[in-house]
């Protein structure tokens, strides 16, 4: 069997025991977890490129309110 076989099993055998026994713990289903998680990972990614939209925007604004003048008789 090739490492990447046996690396794969590895995961699905201890890396899914984690979600089932967090279930277990809090008496819900397992697959609400892996559902939570799978939600919460998009909601994180989607958070830091809304935050870098938000800032482009503002730098942008901010580049048109204040125009930058070359000399002071541009007043």
């Amino acid at each position: 069997m090739s490492a990447i076989l046996k690396l794969k099993f590895f995961f699905e055998k201890y890396g899914f025991h984690v979600s089932s026994r967090l279930a277990d713990k809090l008496g819900i289903r397992v697959a609400n977890i892996r559902l939570f998680f799978i939600y919460i990972s998009f909601v994180t990614a989607g958070l830091g490129f809304g935050i870098y939209l938000t800032l482009a925007f503002w730098i942008k604004l901010k580049d048109l309110i204040r125009s930058k003048r070359t000399s002071v008789f541009d007043l």
